[in-house]
């Protein structure tokens, strides 16, 4: 099944909302591809049923031309390195686009349960203590660790660092929840995109 003839002449509007960067050079398609997956995938850790809500906002937003199924959402999302079926190809400019747009929308819609665990999280370091002690921080951050486990592959350096050390893990997961919550305002889209090519931290 081919995913690769998007319509040329029926480009989504939204796509616009982004400006247009060259992704050029493989250091920049690398780094863009590990984060928009590792959003996503902080996303799934969010939501039950995140797959299916990224497909109906690809619908939504008619992204469906780009992203038009389960398989091409799961090949795209493949192209970051550190996945177990890490597919050797870079993201065209509108796929990327694209899942940049899709990863925003849902973030917010999950404005508030984001906030909440930030502000958990702020309260349990106030405390000091840590900070999966907290219920629904301890939940998010199991679903974290388990979808980044089964989908990464331990012989990736950086992946290995992170299984071998539960802790920093968790701090990948929870500097993720950072990064969302800018997502979800007004020009957070639009921050969250400029980010991936400037290397500045949203």
């Amino acid at each position: 099944m081919s995913d690769s003839n998007s319509s040329v002449d029926a480009k989504p509007e939204i796509l616009n909302v982004l400006p247009d960067f060259p992704i050029g050079g493989q250091q920049t398609a690398v780094r863009i591809q590990q984060k928009i997956d590792l959003m996503l995938l902080a996303i799934e850790a969010l939501e039950l049923g995140a797959s299916e809500q990224f497909l109906a906002t690809a619908k939504q937003l008619e992204l469906q031309g780009i992203i038009k199924n389960r398989i091409v959402l799961w090949r795209l999302r493949c192209t970051n390195s550190w996945r177990r079926s890490y597919i050797r190809n870079n993201l065209t400019l509108d796929r990327a686009k694209a899942l940049v747009i899709i990863a925003s929308y849902r973030a917010k819609q999950l404005t508030v349960p984001i906030r909440n665990l930030l502000i958990a999280e702020q309260q349990m370091r106030d405390k000091g203590l840590p900070v999966d002690n907290h219920f629904m921080l301890s939940e998010y951050l199991e679903q974290f660790r388990s979808h980044f486990r089964s989908r990464m592959n331990p012989r990736r350096a950086k992946v290995a660092f992170y299984l071998s050390s539960e802790d920093e893990l968790n701090e990948l997961a929870l500097s993720l929840l950072h990064q969302l919550i800018f997502c979800t305002g007004t020009t957070g889209m639009q921050r969250f995109w400029i980010s991936l090519f400037d290397g500045e931290v949203i």
